[in-house]
């Protein structure tokens, strides 16, 4: 199974029985990734089983530079970004909960549910990392790789999941979708600051709603029906 990265630069599915499709979003004009239906592994120490129905994820978490066109069309504050050749294929940081939400809904989007997060991360066969069940801190942007700081979201080709999703493992911390009376909300997938354990996509985590510093995300899902 054929896809692309950001540069066009093709890459090759490790698993070509895989059937992954991929659109172009129309409401940010960014690349999704179908997730059909079927079961799901969840959780790391008792990992329970559950349905889930088909939807779309972005292929890669949202950027420096697509929070720019959401600012630019919205008058939304912008965010402090890290310098560099590669700043703008980063994942946009220093957004809240509240930020990730304003951006999907602009697009026409929504935050994935903790679910939906970890089924596009593990697949069908509920693995323990997006690339397999070894562990292997160099297909990841996580502590031990020794990066300290944020990566092009399209740089660890290695590590993608089954269903063609990049950057489930390390990079950013990335907001779920949450109760809108909870002060709280899930993150996941661990970031460049963490240690690798944590960046297993069965590892659970939160934070404030308002928290935002430079190593969170996020990355939007949507219905199939919408698409």
């Amino acid at each position: 199974m054929w896809g692309s990265d950001l540069s066009g630069e093709l890459f090759i599915s490790k698993n070509p029985r895989k059937e992954f499709s991929e659109i172009t979003w129309d409401g940010d004009q960014r690349k999704m990734r179908r997730v059909p239906t079927g079961q799901a592994l969840l959780g790391a120490e008792v990992p329970e089983v559950t349905d889930v129905g088909g939807y779309f994820i972005d292929t890669y978490p949202v950027t420096v530079a697509d929070f720019q066109v959401f600012c630019n069309a919205t008058g939304h504050p912008e965010p402090p970004q890290p310098d560099g050749d590669d700043a703008a294929q980063r994942p946009v940081t220093h957004v809240t909960h509240a930020d990730a939400e304003a951006y999907a809904s602009w697009a026409g989007k929504r935050l994935p549910t903790e679910i939906e997060w970890e089924r596009a991360a593990r697949g069908d066969d509920g693995r323990d990392f997006p690339w397999g069940n070894a562990p292997t801190p160099a297909k990841c942007n996580c502590r031990e790789s020794g990066i300290g700081e944020t990566s092009a979201v399209a740089r660890y080709r290695s590590g993608v999941s089954p269903f063609g999703v990049f950057d489930m493992a390390g990079n950013v911390w990335e907001w779920c979708s949450a109760d809108p009376e909870a002060r709280r909300a899930p993150l996941r997938g661990g970031s460049f600051n963490s240690p690798f354990a944590t960046c297993a996509p069965g590892h659970a985590n939160d934070a404030s709603k308002t928290m935002l510093d430079d190593d969170t995300g996020f990355r939007c899902a949507a219905d199939i029906a919408t698409a």
